[in-house]
């Protein structure tokens, strides 16, 4: 008997323990999935849109003579690289497979890439007067940018919540069980009667 409660309670304690590593894997974004793959894809469309004077995102990206052309500096040629691999990249990853360790890299480059555009925006608006300052472009990756990681820390927030929750039920059952182990242990079924139970019956 003894043995079936000990099974019975190794077995719940290891589903607690299977559920807390699934909680700490994925992420369940929600209706924030809808809002993040919009920003993802208002970042896409922005690649071909100018980002200053003539030169695209995608100008940008290659640096190529049209970027050169419109005095395209580093901050900007950052800024568009982390919006490309952390913002569109990783985001749409961790969208797909729900994994929280993509959602926590796509959050941290998004923040960089977030910072880094407004960057960007400031020294295209204070550029010497013959280069062009940002264009809408620009003005929507970096939108689009700010967007996305505003939704996945709130995402990647909700889902550290419900792992702490899990985490302390698993630990209150676990101390439940353990508990109630030691209990059965004394009050075993079928177990003879003390010493003392033995003294207390009245004589015949």
């Amino acid at each position: 008997m003894r043995a079936m409660t000990d099974n019975g309670f190794d077995q719940f304690k290891g589903d607690l323990e299977a559920a807390e590593r699934r909680v700490a894997r994925e992420i369940d974004p929600g209706a924030r999935a809808l809002v993040i793959a919009i920003g993802v894809f208002a970042l896409l469309v922005s690649f071909i849109l100018p980002y200053t004077g003539s030169a695209r995102g995608l100008d940008v990206l290659t640096y190529s003579d049209a970027a050169v052309r419109e005095g395209v500096t580093l901050p900007l040629r950052v800024f568009t690289w982390l919006a490309l691999v952390f913002g569109t990249g990783f985001s749409m990853l961790a969208l797909l497979t729900r994994r929280w360790a993509l959602a926590w890299v796509a959050l941290a480059g998004s923040t960089v890439a977030t910072l880094l555009g407004l960057l960007a925006v400031w020294s295209r608006q204070t550029a010497p007067d013959q280069y062009p300052g940002p264009g809408i472009g620009l003005i929507v990756a970096w939108v689009a940018v700010a967007l996305v990681t505003f939704h996945w820390a709130r995402a990647v927030w909700a889902r550290t919540a419900l792992q702490l929750a899990a985490e302390e039920e698993r630990r209150r059952a676990v101390a439940e069980g353990q508990k109630k182990g030691l209990l059965d242990g004394f009050t075993e079924p079928g177990d003879p009667a003390g010493p003392d139970d033995e003294g207390d019956k009245p004589a015949t």
